[in-house]
């Protein structure tokens, strides 16, 4: 093996990984209760998934090619920016607007908010 195919491998295996988490996040998204833990699904694995999969596509390209991608780098910092921001305003959202929580959501929750 020679330092191209090890490369293309350890690249696939980003991306492989990214689409796992993209999987395992829409799982989340299908079977979780409520809107809070979809939006931790939705923001958290997603999140991992997309930039593990962008991270695999910048090394593919930058091992084999020479190239550097500065479209790819900024996926990357936006994604990694942008979709936590998000998924905070979501649950901030739904919060203020009083959605319902799930019985067993709402048992952890903090011992001051119970009490109100």
């Amino acid at each position: 093996m020679n330092a191209s195919v090890i490369s293309e491998v350890i690249a696939g295996v980003f991306i492989l990984i990214g689409t796992l988490f993209i999987l395992f996040s829409s799982f989340g998204i299908i079977r979780l209760p409520d809107v809070y833990t979809r939006s931790h699904a939705a923001t958290k694995s997603t999140t991992l998934g997309v930039l593990c999969t962008l991270l695999g596509a910048f090394l593919y390209f930058w091992i084999t090619d020479g190239y550097i991608s500065i479209r790819l780098l900024l996926g990357i910092f936006f994604v990694f920016l942008t979709a936590p921001v998000a998924g905070h305003l979501i649950c901030r959202a739904a919060y203020v607007t009083n959605v319902e929580i799930v019985r067993d959501t709402a048992k952890q929750r903090p011992k001051a908010e119970r009490e109100h």
